[in-house]
């Protein structure tokens, strides 16, 4: 019999398992932002043959990166939730991704996490990055780095919806630090994720180290090595 919702037969099946994709991409993978890098997952899926939980009027099952996509950007270990309607054994689940990953795109892990806990995107509060640059040496960057680290505040401008906007990196930055004196020199940095002052970019970072430095550092590689979560963090 028909229901509020319509006919029977096109009620939803209720969600039931919850897994956690740890995904990497490729330098050379296509460059998509962040909603084409969904879409072209949302396809993936359909392929995949697992049984995807759909929400509601949406025709696609959806998967839930905990941070959105960056265009042009190589990542090593993303975190993406999917759900299914079935209990499936983790091999199935592997089996069924592998083979139908979108470009550029390989499974690093899969872990089943309970149903019920927070939306991913919400666990996410800071990234690490890898990065390789060039026009200045690593003891000044490193002295540049500590007072960095040191200030009270960094103002800075980024574009934003055709204007420029003021704000303070400092409280997204959480750690950076020279790892490699090269050449190339290569940094590594920890950016925070707030729900309110928003996200601290790794190329932000960059810039204030040349200008503590005195010239512009040119970046010659920028990896997003991992997402982090609340727990993890602590």
């Amino acid at each position: 019999m028909p229901t509020a919702e319509g006919p029977a037969d096109e009620v939803a099946a209720p969600a039931r398992q919850r897994w956690r994709l740890v995904l990497g991409r490729s330098a050379d993978a296509p460059d998509l932002g962040s909603r084409e890098a969904v879409d072209a997952w949302e396809v993936a899926l359909e392929a995949s043959g697992l049984p995807l939980f759909r929400a509601p009027g949406r025709a696609r099952p959806r998967i839930a990166f905990g941070a959105p996509i960056p265009s042009r950007l190589e990542l090593e270990r993303e975190l993406a939730d999917i759900v299914l309607t079935e209990f499936v054994p983790i091999w199935r689940v592997r089996a069924g991704l592998a083979e139908h990953l979108p470009a550029g795109w390989r499974l690093v892990d899969v872990h089943d996490v309970w149903l019920g806990s927070p939306a991913l995107a919400g666990q996410v509060v800071a990234a690490d990055y890898r990065i390789e640059v060039a026009g200045a040496d690593a003891t000044a960057l490193t002295a540049a780095a500590t007072r960095l680290l040191d200030a009270t505040e960094l103002p800075r401008e980024r574009l934003k919806g055709g204007s420029t906007v003021r704000y303070d990196l400092r409280p997204l930055l959480a750690d950076v630090s020279v790892v490699g004196a090269g050449p190339p020199i290569v940094l590594r940095a920890r950016t925070r994720f707030d729900p309110v002052l928003g996200t601290g970019r790794p190329e932000e970072v960059v810039a204030a180290l040349g200008d503590v430095v005195g010239s512009p550092l040119v970046v010659a590689s920028l990896v997003r090595e991992r997402v982090i979560t609340g727990d993890e963090q602590e």
